[in-house]
Order: structure tokens, then sequence, then C-alpha cells
């Protein structure tokens, strides 16, 4: 496969290609949050389309590592197709193999909150901890036999309609690992948009992609990466984890400083995140497969109830 090394767009401060993009009128931003979070960003946009307003005709979405997933899945399936999927709990994940050759494991545990937030705490600013987090990536790649990747990528793919990019404008963030830099891929980065959305979910270990290492786009900014909207007219940002970071507040990454700064771009922007009732779903609990459909339907709930109050906003 082709590297994409130069193709990838990079974040403003870091660029090193360009969008020359129009900005969009309508930007739909599904930020991270797990399973259960990829769960509740379909359940919210099919809970919208049974009350009349289709956010999926945006002419940009954004997506985050699981909205990344969602934004892929929602560029080639309705969301009433996918809802019902994720009504269905999936099996528990297989144990992964032993190691009883002494060889390295295939995939170190590398998702823990707790290491992540020893990473942050030791970080001064956010670019710091790209650094810190991406090298931590590569020390444990050359530990692994890199046969995850091909491993995840499967996965990735396999939640997916297809592997090609839509025709209306969709980035799907991440972190070049061997950089620190952060990376933005759309149609034109050279890889197709299964890759994308695996480079993208791939938490604390780098996915490979040709000869590039690439880490979660929740590590680029946050889990939202709302910043990426900026301009366009309306702005509808969807976050699983309700604007919740593990980052200080002083680092000014937050996702309410970014929504200052994409309103002050002037862009109209609707944030909607779960009810407190759901909130217990995310978080620590984000990866608990068995939480997706009552996820799901939470999601869908909401939708419904905020389709009247968002149709006008929208349309």
């Amino acid at each position: 496969m082709n590297s994409p090394t130069s193709s990838p767009h990079s974040d403003p401060a870091h660029t090193r290609t360009g969008s020359t993009a129009r900005p969009a009128e309508r930007a739909l931003v599904l930020g991270g949050g797990g399973s259960t979070g990829n769960a509740w960003l379909i359940g919210v946009v099919a809970g919208l389309a049974q009350g009349g307003l289709d956010v999926t005709a945006a002419e940009l979405t954004v997506g985050t590592s699981a909205g990344a997933t969602a934004a892929a899945q929602l560029a080639g399936a309705s969301p009433a197709g996918l809802y019902r999927a994720s009504l269905v709990a999936p099996p528990p994940r297989p144990a992964p193999p032993s190691n009883s050759g002494g060889a390295s494991p295939a995939r170190p545990a590398v998702t823990g909150v707790h290491r992540v937030q020893s990473i942050i705490d030791s970080a001064h600013d956010m670019d710091d901890m790209r650094r810190r987090m991406s090298a931590s990536a590569l020390e444990l790649d050359a530990e692994s036999d890199g046969s995850w990747s091909e491993r995840w990528r499967a996965i990735a793919a396999g939640r997916l309609p297809g592997r090609d990019w839509p025709e209306r404008r969709v980035l799907i963030t991440a972190v070049d690992a061997r950089t620190s830099l952060p990376v933005v891929f759309d149609r034109d980065s050279g890889i197709d948009i299964a890759d994308a959305v695996a480079a993208s979910t791939s938490s604390g270990l780098p996915l490979r992609l040709g000869d590039d290492r690439y880490i979660d786009g929740g590590f680029r900014i946050n889990a939202e990466n709302a910043d990426l909207a900026a301009g366009a007219g309306r702005v509808l940002v969807l976050s699983p984890l309700g604007g919740r970071s593990l980052t200080p507040e002083r680092w000014g990454v937050h996702l309410s400083t970014q929504l200052d700064t994409v309103r002050a771009s002037g862009s109209d922007v609707r944030l909607v995140s779960p009810t407190a009732e759901a909130e217990p779903l995310f978080g620590v609990n984000g990866m608990d497969l068995s939480l997706r459909p009552a996820a799901a339907r939470a999601g869908f709930e909401q939708g419904l109830d905020l389709a009247p109050a968002l149709t006008p906003f929208w349309s």
C-alpha cells in the first residue's frame, strides 16, 4: 500500500498540506467516547431522523475515535439501520492468545485511564503530551509482534458499510506517532476510510499504515476536535463525554474553550451531550459492549426529543 505520509492535512498549527475546501454551511461534529459513545451517537442521529431532522446531509462531518467510526458508518448506511444494529449487544471479545513462547504479546495493555493520566500529569502542555504519548506508543509498538495492526484494521473495516470515502466532506482525526503532530485524514489522503477510522480509534498502540504509525484522534486536541468545524455557518456537536477531559483546564483545550473559538469564527453552535441519567454509560464504562444497547436507546430518545428544537437551527 502507499504510505500516506505527505497526504493527510495537518492541524492548522502544524500545516504540512492545506485544505482549500470552502467553509461548510453545516458541520456535524461526532466526538469520541468508546463503544457506548459510538452507540449513543448513532442513536441520537437516528432519533433526530425519526423526528424529521436529517443531519447526515451536512456538508462537513468531523469524526474522532468512536465518532470517526460513526462518521464512516453514517456516510454509507441509514441511521435507522445502524440504530437497529446497535440494539443488539455484540458477543464478548475473545481472550487474547496466551504468551506461551516468551515473545512479546501482540497487543500490550495500553488503553488504561491510569496510563494516559500519568502521561498527561507529566506533560507541560498539549504538544508535550502528544510527544510523550507518541514516544510511549512507539515503545509499545517496538515490543509488539506487529500483528495487532492488521487485526484492528480488519475489525474497523468490519464495522463499516464500505471502504470508499463519501462525496461529501468527512474529516477523521489522528496523531502521527513518529512526529507527534496532529493529522486529519480526508478523501485526498491516499488511504481508504476504513484505514483512517482504524488510525483514529487505535488508542495508545500505534496503527501501522505502511511506514507510518498513528494513534487515537482523541490525542489530537480532545475527544471532539470541534475546531475543525470553525467557519461553518451552523455547527452541531454531539459529545458522548459531555466535554469531560483528563487534561488540565489551563491547557486551553477543553471543549468549552474550543466552542468559544468556533463561535468567534462566526459559527452558530449547538452542543448535545448525554443526559444526566445516561452518563453512567460512558467514561469508565465506555468499552463495556453490553451497555451499547442502553446507550443507543438513550441517544435515540434524546434525539427524538431534541428534533423539534434543532430543526429550525439546522434547516
